[in-house]
């Protein structure tokens, strides 16, 4: 995870690949306005896309290593490759677009083909701020997400038309998967274990994991977990948001158990709104803290129970850092938490927060008169290990084995031959 600096750096243009005649791509600009000329259109199976001013294009076939952000105007073709090179962490959603192979390469047109399908298409405004749409007819499953206002997502897309021929273009095989490994723990006894499993299940495990732990911004695969895993065995996954900024092409049902089996814990984690005087642009409003940290909550449950995770587990709402100077937005960002806190404690699960030790952590530690996480995790990037003994961050704040301390950003690491940029976690803390 990354606080407290600015993202650097743009996707190059020269993977960027005119897929049409008169269309070329943009270098990287300003953010589109939903009024701004569509500029191009690009063609993949059976849809022909618009390509609004100043979007990038990127076809996976062709630059499987490429990561599919959602930070960023772009629109991406096809499956990624196994290990794509996504950054330790990237925030903030934006318009985008990812138009993947509904069903595999083998897929083939179902249903008759009404070109304008799309055209009153509404795109209805979510927490997390992101529309999926299967259309088999078109072989296609469309991933679109926006900042602040859906029409914008919702104007290119009522621009998408369905064709009735595919262009003849190479389609990616997923990559094949591996069994699960024997089950094995990675943590200490806590003070409570998982619910009782069902016949068949592996055993309950404890509720909490001390050790070391790594966070990416997309799953890996399969592999490059069994690869890791005898370096870590703690991992953060991010589940939804609005301002999560990479796509999840490995993060299913089947991946989570996959990598539990294997002996993982893991962190589930939400990147919904951010900070009034923040950066981004899907911002919690002052005015509506409360209820959007509702909504961020019920949002949360609904990702958890669709990958497996059950109650009495932890989900760490991501709230990057802020200007702690700013009352009225210290204030917003509080109301918000109390209210995901709340809501997760009536869903029966675990409510935990994600922040910069000096901006999030610090304002929930003295705050008064709201209800507090659980667990924290703090991004404190002093290379210290140590998840105690933290200037400005008591002890008796969160103790025992509910603390994830982040203490060095993002960086490439090698183990079983293979390389991941990520950030480093020092964990005596709630993980599922």
């Amino acid at each position: 995870m990354r606080y407290g600096a600015l993202l650097i750096g743009l996707l190059g243009t020269a993977a960027a690949v005119p897929l049409v005649a008169g269309f070329r791509p943009s270098a990287p600009g300003p953010a589109a306005r939903p009024s701004a000329p569509l500029t191009g259109t690009v063609a993949y199976r059976g849809v022909r896309v618009p390509v609004p001013a100043g979007w990038e294009v990127h076809r996976l076939d062709r630059d499987p290593d490429r990561c599919v952000r959602f930070d960023r105007h772009a629109i991406y073709l096809g499956g990624p490759g196994p290990r794509p090179d996504c950054p330790a962490r990237v925030i903030g959603g934006t318009e985008a677009l990812w138009i993947e192979p509904l069903g595999g390469a083998s897929a083939k047109r179902t249903g008759a083909v009404r070109a304008d399908r799309l055209a009153r298409h509404t795109v209805q405004a979510t927490g997390a701020h992101e529309e999926r749409l299967a259309l088999p007819e078109a072989g296609v499953t469309i991933t679109g997400t926006y900042g602040t206002d859906p029409a914008a997502l919702q104007r290119t897309l009522r621009a998408t038309r369905l064709t009735t021929t595919w262009p003849d273009e190479p389609v990616p095989t997923s990559e094949p998967t591996e069994a699960p490994e024997p089950a094995t723990t990675s943590g200490s006894a806590g003070d409570a274990p998982d619910a009782e499993p069902k016949s068949g299940q592996e055993a309950p495990l404890p509720n909490w994991a001390s050790g070391e732990g790594f966070d990416i911004c997309a799953a890996p695969a399969v592999s490059t977990m069994k690869a890791w895993r005898r370096a870590y065995g703690i991992a953060n996954i991010y589940i939804g948001g609005a301002a999560r900024g990479c796509a999840q092409p490995n993060l299913t049902r089947a991946w989570v158990r996959t990598v539990r089996r294997m002996g993982y814990r893991l962190i589930p984690t939400y990147v919904g709104l951010q900070a009034p005087c923040s950066k981004y642009k899907s911002r919690i409003t002052a005015a509506n803290a409360a209820a959007e940290g509702a909504d961020a909550a019920e949002d949360a449950v609904r990702r958890a129970r669709a990958l497996g995770i059950p109650r009495r587990q932890p989900l760490y709402f991501d709230i990057e850092g802020y200007d702690t100077g700013d009352d009225a937005c210290s204030e917003a960002v509080m109301s918000f938490l109390d209210s995901w806190t709340t809501k997760l404690k009536a869903a029966r699960y675990v409510p935990g927060v994600y922040s910069s030790l000096s901006s999030g952590i610090r304002d929930l530690g003295k705050a008064r008169g709201i209800t507090k996480p659980t667990a924290i995790w703090f991004a404190h990037w002093d290379g210290d290990t140590a998840v105690y003994d933290t200037p400005d961050l008591p002890d008796e704040w969160w103790p025992p084995h509910r603390r994830i301390k982040q203490y060095r950003g993002g960086h490439k690491e090698k183990h079983g031959g293979v390389t991941l940029n990520v950030d480093s976690n020092a964990v005596d803390g709630r993980v599922y």
